[in-house]
């Protein structure tokens, strides 16, 4: 384990996922062959699957509403197989679908369909331009 790495006991990594530097990992999983970059923070409640790429300074949330008093209540998000995170994307606890590209600086609000470009605060479906 890495000294600059903060990965809670009962996380589980899956085979070949390779972690970067200053990355926070709560309760949840974590698929094989993912590659999560430097300053990531996964708190508990998220389930990412197989072959996705976080880029750096990606925060995942699983409150959509919280507080500082008062009932708290855990929410759960998923990230599906082949999905990429560009860097600085703020995630709240949604469903990303398999194959989505979601674009660098983004906050993902609602659920993400699999095969789709979502980008923009709040992130939205794009047509990707090449």
């Amino acid at each position: 384990m890495n000294p600059f790495q903060n990965i809670w006991g009962n996380a589980k990594i899956g085979k070949g996922t390779k972690i970067g530097a200053f990355v926070d990992i709560g309760g949840c999983e974590i698929g094989d062959n993912c590659s999560i970059q430097a300053f990531v923070s996964i708190p508990p409640g998220w389930k990412i699957g197989n072959n996705v790429f976080i880029g750096p300074g990606v925060r995942f949330a699983n409150d959509k509403y919280p507080k500082a008093n008062g009932e708290w209540s855990l929410n759960q998000g998923i990230v599906e197989d082949n999905v990429s995170i560009g860097a600085n994307a703020t995630i709240l606890p949604v469903k990303i679908g398999k194959g989505a590209l979601i674009g660098a600086g983004s906050v993902v609000t609602k659920d993400v369909k699999e095969n789709t470009v979502v980008y923009g605060n709040p992130a939205k479906e794009k047509e990707m331009h090449r």
